[in-house]
């Protein structure tokens, strides 16, 4: 039988990157919600994502959004972050809300637009070496919307060529890795549409291309966790985008519409090796905390991620294995959900507890007076968000 302490040492590796984004006001296509206390800069965002480090240990990294993100000097920047105990992660391009890009950025038919989108990439890879980071990663809103509106081939190519010459700017140990969608805004079809396109893509490019699995960006009934087997199986899982849905792209805190789908898809993790030393995965979270509020958004969502890697890791593998092997069907479910039922929130505690952190690193936050200070203090100026 597996016990806690033999995946402590899974446990103390884990590193989950918070998204800048999801410190700055967000809502729906309808309305973007003000709290107070929200961020006005950029450096007030990396603090508030350091504040969650702080209280949970899981979350030493901050990923950037540009244009979102922009400064005079990233340099400054990285030693801001730096300071507070959190580096600058994932660097993630913008291609979907300037008006050049109506009809597409790197599968565009137009040379010039596609010229505009690979020179942002670009400057994207002179910021990853000005903060240290490795990942570009790309999210396209490229496709159409209706049937016979552009040659879905010619995008294909254009896009293939787009990434090559980004591919090439790359330095050796940085890495591009391209994100999918099935839908929004493009409905007719979009251009990375699943995992094969993005894997189709990166694999013409090389080892340093990788896909991107964001877990809201399937259709209802995917079996995601699959997904996470093949490319881990090819070797071309790059990073994770953790959210939850309950219809489509809800950006909602990881787990809290499926906790079980988030058990199976890190028990997958576990199975392929992606959370061994020397993993090339990166876990991140790619959320929107419309009505919640932010840095406890954040915490809630580090945690959910810790619990169900717990649960994954205690998983009984020779019971599991012997089960498999006599086609005990019923018996090897059962490994599973007993795994999945097991309360760790306890000795998740404890082990908090010995590595000097809160036990409740919630209630711990709350109580600090944190929330009453940054209202009260960050009054004037724009709040930040991703209009």
């Amino acid at each position: 039988m597996t016990t806690f302490e033999s995946i402590a040492p899974t446990l103390e590796r884990q590193a989950i990157e918070l998204p800048s984004w999801a410190f700055g006001n967000s809502g729906t296509r309808f309305k973007v919600f003000g709290t107070p206390g929200t961020p006005r800069t950029a450096e007030e965002k990396i603090a508030d994502a350091a504040r969650v480090h702080e209280y949970t240990g899981l979350a030493p990294s901050v990923a950037l959004h540009i244009p979102w993100d922009e400064v005079d000097d990233f340099g400054a920047l990285r030693s801001y972050a730096e300071g507070l105990g959190v580096a600058l992660g994932t660097v993630n391009s913008n291609t979907f809300q300037d008006d050049a890009y109506k009809f597409g950025s790197l599968a565009h038919s137009d040379a010039a637009v596609r010229r505009k989108a690979i020179d942002h990439h670009l400057r994207c890879l002179d910021i990853m070496r000005e903060t240290g980071s490795r990942d570009l990663k790309i999210w396209l809103a490229d496709g159409t919307n209706y049937p016979g509106q552009d040659s879905l081939r010619q995008r294909q190519d254009h896009l293939a060529e787009s990434l090559a010459e980004i591919y090439a700017g790359l330095d050796p140990e940085q890495r591009l890795v391209l994100e999918y969608k099935f839908f929004e805004p493009a409905f007719y079809h979009t251009d990375v549409p699943d995992w094969g396109t993005s894997y189709a893509q990166v694999s013409a490019l090389g080892d340093q291309a990788l896909t991107c699995l964001d877990t809201g960006h399937h259709a209802p009934g995917t079996n995601i966790e699959f997904i996470v087997m093949q490319l881990l199986r090819l070797g071309k899982l790059g990073s994770f985008d953790f959210n939850s849905r309950f219809y489509a792209d809800d950006d909602l805190i990881v787990g809290a519409a499926d906790p079980f789908q988030l058990f199976r898809i890190l028990f997958e993790v576990v199975d392929g090796g992606g959370l061994d030393v020397g993993s090339p995965v990166q876990f991140m979270l790619d959320q929107c905390h419309n009505v919640e509020d932010k840095i406890p958004g954040q915490i809630r969502s580090v945690l959910n991620v810790q619990e169900m890697t717990a649960r994954a890791l205690l998983v009984d593998r020779p019971a599991l294995d012997a089960a498999r092997a006599s086609h005990d069907v019923l018996g090897a479910n059962a490994v599973l959900m007993d795994a999945f039922y097991t309360d760790v929130r306890p000795a998740l505690a404890d082990w908090r507890e010995s590595r000097g952190l809160p036990r409740d690193p919630m209630a711990a936050y709350l109580a600090s007076g944190t929330p009453e200070r940054l209202a009260a203090e960050r009054v004037g100026g724009k709040q930040l968000s991703w209009t």
